[in-house]
C-alpha cells in the first residue's frame, strides 16, 4: 500500500501488526507539516542540538541528515529527523522573519504584503474616517499584517 498522496502520511492496512507505530509516524508528520511554523528559511547545515518540535525550511543544498531533502521542511522528534515535501500553496511562518512564507513556482518565498498609504487629502468631515483607518492601518503594520 503506498502512502497518501499529499502528505505522504503511512496508512494502516488490514491485519497489520503494531499499527500504533504506523499512527504515530503519520501523527509526528502532520505536528510538522499543520500549522507550520519554522524557525528559519533555507538552512542546508541541520542544528547540533534541536529541541523537539523545531522545524526548519532546508535550503537548495542541504548536508548531513537532511541530504536529498531540499526546500522540505525538516522536523526534529524524539525519533529523530522527519520530513515533509513542500507541495504548491503550503505556507509555514518563519520565525526568523517573522512573516509568512508560502511554497510554489519551486521554491519558498517570503510573503511581503504590499504598502498602503495613509489617507490624505478630502474635505473636513473627512478627517474622522481618515483618522479611523490610519488606526486600522497602524494596528494592521504593528502585527505584522501589513508593510
Amino acid at each position: 500500500m503506498t502512502d497518501s498522496a499529499r502528505l505522504a502520511l503511512p496508512w494502516l492496512a488490514a491485519g497489520q501488526a503494531q499499527k500504533e507505530w504506523t499512527h504515530n509516524e503519520a501523527l509526528a508528520l502532520l505536528d510538522i507539516a499543520v500549522q507550520a511554523s519554522v524557525e528559519a528559511v533555507g538552512v542546508d547545515v541541520p542544528p547540533e542540538n534541536p529541541a523537539a518540535g523545531a522545524c526548519w525550511i532546508a535550503g537548495a543544498a542541504p548536508t548531513g541528515a537532511w541530504a536529498g531533502r531540499a526546500a522540505a521542511i525538516a522536523g526534529w522528534t524524539e525519533g529523530g529527523w522527519r520530513f515533509v515535501a513542500p507541495r504548491a500553496g503550503f505556507a509555514a511562518w518563519s520565525v526568523a522573519d517573522g512573516t509568512l512564507v508560502r511554497y510554489g513556482a519551486g521554491g519558498w518565498r517570503i510573503e511581503r504584503a504590499a504598502p498602503i498609504a495613509v489617507p490624505s487629502g478630502g474635505a473636513v468631515i473627512d478627517a474622522e474616517c481618515r483618522n479611523a483607518v490610519t488606526a486600522i492601518l497602524a494596528a494592521l503594520r504593528t502585527g505584522g499584517l501589513l508593510a
